[in-house]
């Protein structure tokens, strides 16, 4: 199940994780059965490119899919880019696309339904931004317009905001900006209204270069490499960034204060790696401490478990391919509530890549008395 990623490096800060310590380390690895193709749609529609799914408080599952990659051939049975189905991948509904009162996403990319039961959806085109619905589908809120001047220095607008998330204590949204800007934004999820932005270790956003994270020194580059990917805030208040550029998860309190990060299969470069990039989603095990974290690794296509607390390597699992259990290019990831994993596959192999796999959390084993892949 394992695969040599080479030398990934945990940079440690002087700050705890919780409470200002380190906890005890796991003793056991949650282990999961790759069930395939889940979630199929009725007849005539046919699944296209997935970017991102979600697992809502009452068990659904939401996909988000880009109809416009299908061939012309195909598109007479695209189904709309928003589609939800129940626990056991039955197809409830779907919706999307233009409308009047927003601007739809030039290319369809993340999704987020929050507490409340609104969906949030990103893209990453050039002119993209985040919008807000219910369950069905009626617009409520849009941050951000196309046409504006493109900066990490904007309060107003975003650049192909990747990903978002909304922490419920605080009523905020928290926005992974993006492929075009370098920064986590933060606005508040009723009014949309400003609150504070950061870039990587809690640093002011520049509109400066970046450059690759292999050639910046031991901590990477004192910026975000675009894309910034993906965006979850943990249960005990702490926002997980996936920098996939920078090939890296930092970590921070909710006000941007930097905690800690763990670089992701630093060692892989293009062409002979993907793009180079690896660092694509997150997710947090189902357990009341959220102890496991979750890292889609895109150019060498695994889900990376953590020790959460630690930020231990403990196993990983996947290969390149469109067999079960394996991705052609991994993108973003969610769990639910019984730990199950679901994911999305953006650059199709073969059109069997065009789905949802489900990974079912089928207990744990207990860990190798030598933990792997250390330096």
């Amino acid at each position: 199940m394992y695969k040599s990623i080479g030398g990934w490096l945990l940079t440690f800060c002087l700050i705890g994780i919780a409470n200002g310590q380190i906890n005890e380390p796991v003793k056991q690895i949650p282990q999961f059965h790759a069930e395939g193709t889940w979630a199929n749609l009725p007849s005539p529609w046919i699944m296209a490119i997935v970017s991102s799914t979600w697992v809502d408080e009452t068990g659904h599952l939401w996909v988000l899919q880009r109809p416009n990659t299908l061939s012309d051939q195909e598109r007479s049975q695209a189904a709309p880019p928003v589609l939800e189905f129940d626990q056991e991948g039955r197809f409830l509904r779907a919706w999307g696309g233009p409308g009047p009162g927003y601007d739809w996403p030039e290319s369809e990319h993340g999704i987020h339904v929050d507490p409340e039961g609104f969906v949030w959806i990103g893209g990453n085109g050039n002119e993209d931004q985040i919008l807000k619905f219910t369950k069905s589908g009626e617009f409520i809120m849009q941050i951000g317009r196309g046409g504006q001047p493109k900066t990490n220095t904007d309060t107003k607008n975003l650049w192909r905001p990747a990903d978002m998330f909304v922490h419920s204590e605080t009523n905020e949204l928290f926005v992974a900006d993006g492929y075009g800007n370098k920064r986590i934004i933060v606005f508040d999820a009723h009014t949309g209204d400003f609150k504070r932005m950061w870039g990587a270790f809690g640093n002011m956003p520049s509109d400066d270069s970046s450059t690759s994270s292999n050639s910046i020194g031991p901590d990477g580059h004192s910026q975000f490499v675009p894309p910034v990917h993906a965006i979850k805030v943990s249960k005990d208040g702490f926002v997980y960034v996936a920098d996939r550029g920078g090939k890296r998860v930092q970590i921070f309190t909710t006000e941007g204060r930097y905690i800690n990060q763990v670089f992701i299969g630093r060692e892989c470069q293009a062409p002979d790696c993907g793009n180079g990039q690896t660092a694509a989603g997150i997710a947090f095990s189902h357990d009341h401490d959220q102890r496991y974290l979750y890292v889609a690794n895109r150019s060498q296509a695994q889900i990376m478990i953590f020790d959460r607390k630690t930020l231990d390597f403990l196993d990983s699992f996947g290969s390149w391919g469109s067999e079960s259990g394996e991705f052609g290019t991994l993108h973003h990831l969610s769990v639910d509530s019984e730990g199950n994993l679901y994911t999305a596959e953006v650059t199709p192999l073969e059109p069997v890549n065009r789905r949802v796999q489900r990974f079912s959390f089928v207990g744990f084993s207990p860990l190798p008395t030598i933990i792997k892949n250390t330096l």
